[in-house]
């Protein structure tokens, strides 16, 4: 395990260099990792796992969209792909891959097959950490650990197949075999992590809530509608408000950020943006900074998690969010946004310029140009 240094602070990271696929191969070459679930993360995991030679099966419901879907990529009925509790039977480490709400309802069946010397894995905290509420206790004879990729299944098997990797975290809660650590760092590397960094179950679970509800997705969805809201207000189109407020952050600016920072983003912007930008951030931090407080302690208090059992478990749960996906879809700066979309170069229907025959006269002109041009100066 290497240390590194993060902004003056040490810490613990698995690279691929220390451990290349190759010794995960080792290490899980006489496992059988069952996904349960093949709905977010699932999909990902399991095809990067399958495709890096890990014996790898998935249980997911009979004649469902997900159960499909699995057969769609692959994963034969019977082979690879079996009813839920088959699979948990025939797996010696349990991708516990379900919605958090979906995990509740399932544990007392996964619970039965957790014979000793077995592992548990999540990519969530959420289970365990909470498991005052989830009731999610495993027993003390299995290997209990997670891998967290930092950001959705379909980003994991993008890069995966691009070549890259998405960064992990990996956390380890209970080492029952003494092979816990080699096992989680294993799979860490086989479902295609970057990298992975050492975290533990309720850390994961609360930089997770709050990064879900903060800047990964909540707040800058409020900080969007805000600045569309104010632009449309002083006589702004729709689609120059969206460009302002979306597309050239999307577009233009994070893919600088992600290369290099945001300080060497501001030094490839203009004089004028740069100064700006160094005006005003601190004045949203010192805006923002009480509601990211109020929002942690909501998490560390259990407030979130528990908001989120109750409104997850409901039987019209999915067609509630529905509703509110809908409500966003259809605002004016997400419609502006899908034309905008539409609008771009590689999005544009692709057509094949066909050449130009020349003609008697347009090759009789050419001729004498090329003549001109190639006769000596006298």
């Amino acid at each position: 395990m290497a240390k590194l240094n993060f902004g003056g602070v040490e810490e613990n990271v698995v690279t691929r260099e220390e451990f290349p696929l190759a010794k995960a191969q080792d290490v899980l070459k006489n496992e059988i990792v069952a996904v349960i679930g093949y709905g977010v993360q699932g999909p990902g995991q399991a095809l990067n796992q399958r495709e890096n030679g890990i014996n790898v099966i998935v249980g997911q419901r009979k004649n469902s969209k997900s159960w499909d879907k699995a057969v769609r990529d692959g994963f034969i009925p019977g082979v690879s792909l079996f009813e839920i509790e088959e699979a948990l039977q025939k797996g010696t480490i349990i991708c516990y891959l379900l919605s958090d709400a979906a995990q509740i309802k399932l544990w007392p069946t996964v619970e039965k097959y957790l014979s000793p010397g077995k592992a548990l894995y999540f990519s969530h905290g959420f289970g365990i950490t909470f498991n005052h509420q989830t009731g999610i206790v495993p027993p003390k004879d299995v290997d209990v650990f997670l891998v967290a990729p930092k950001g959705s299944g379909t980003s994991l098997r993008r890069m995966f197949l691009q070549g890259r990797g998405l960064n992990s975290s990996y956390a380890i809660f209970q080492d029952a075999t003494g092979r816990a650590f080699e096992r989680v760092v294993s799979l860490g590397i086989a479902i295609g992590s970057g990298y992975l960094f050492e975290t533990n179950f309720k850390k994961e679970v609360y930089s997770d809530l709050t990064g879900e509800r903060g800047t990964l997705m909540g707040a800058i969805q409020g900080i969007f509608a805000a600045q569309y809201e104010v632009l449309r207000s002083k006589g702004h189109t729709p689609s120059e408000a969206f460009n302002e407020t979306v597309e050239e952050l999307t577009q233009s600016l994070m893919p600088l950020v992600a290369e290099n920072g945001m300080d060497w983003m501001y030094a490839n912007c203009s004089t004028t943006a740069q100064r700006g930008a160094l005006d005003w951030w601190k004045r949203f931090r010192d805006v923002t900074l009480p509601v990211f407080n109020e929002l942690y302690d909501s998490v560390a208090a259990g407030k979130e998690s528990q908001r989120s059992i109750d409104s997850n478990s409901q039987p019209d749960y999915r067609e509630k969010l529905e509703e509110e996906l809908q409500e966003l879809r259809e605002s004016e700066m997400w419609q502006a946004g899908k034309t905008v979309r539409d609008l771009r170069p590689e999005n544009q229907p692709k057509t094949v310029a066909t050449p130009a025959t020349p003609t008697a006269s347009s090759t009789k002109e050419m001729f004498r140009k090329q003549t001109l041009k190639n006769a000596p100066a006298e």
